[in-house]
C-alpha cells in the first residue's frame, strides 16, 4: 500500500456524481475508449472525459446513467479531446464497472 492519506488530503479532492448526456466512440484513442460528456449540473455543467471502458459498455447504454467521478484534477490532453474529469469504476478481468449511487441524486451532488 501506498503510503496513507491524511484527511485533510483526501478532503481536497471533489468527487462528484454526474450523468453522461453524450457518449460515442473515440477511435483516435491508442487504448479503446469512450468519449463521454457528464453533467455534474449548474456550478460546474458538462465536462468532457475519455474512458478505457469498452470492454462492459457500448456508448448507447452509458447516455443518462449516472457516474461518480473526479473534477479537480487538471484537465489531461488524450489525442485530440481534452480531458476534464476522470470518472472511477472498479477493474476486474472483465473489464472496468463504473461507480455510481445506489439511487438518482441531482447531478453535481458531492461525495464525501
Amino acid at each position: 500500500m501506498d503510503q496513507p492519506l491524511t484527511p485533510a488530503e483526501f478532503e481536497r479532492v471533489d468527487l462528484r456524481v454526474g450523468r453522461v448526456v453524450e457518449a460515442r466512440d473515440f477511435p483516435e484513442a491508442r487504448i479503446p475508449a469512450v468519449q463521454l460528456y457528464i453533467d455534474f449540473g449548474p456550478e460546474l455543467g458538462v465536462l468532457h472525459s475519455s474512458a478505457r471502458i469498452v470492454d462492459r459498455y457500448a456508448p448507447a447504454e452509458l447516455v443518462g446513467r449516472q457516474v461518480v467521478a473526479v473534477v479537480n484534477f487538471p484537465p489531461r490532453q488524450i489525442g485530440p479531446v481534452l480531458s476534464r474529469c476522470l470518472v472511477l469504476g472498479t477493474l476486474s478481468e472483465g473489464g472496468v464497472s463504473l461507480l455510481a449511487p445506489d439511487h438518482d441524486v441531482l447531478p453535481g451532488t458531492r461525495i464525501g
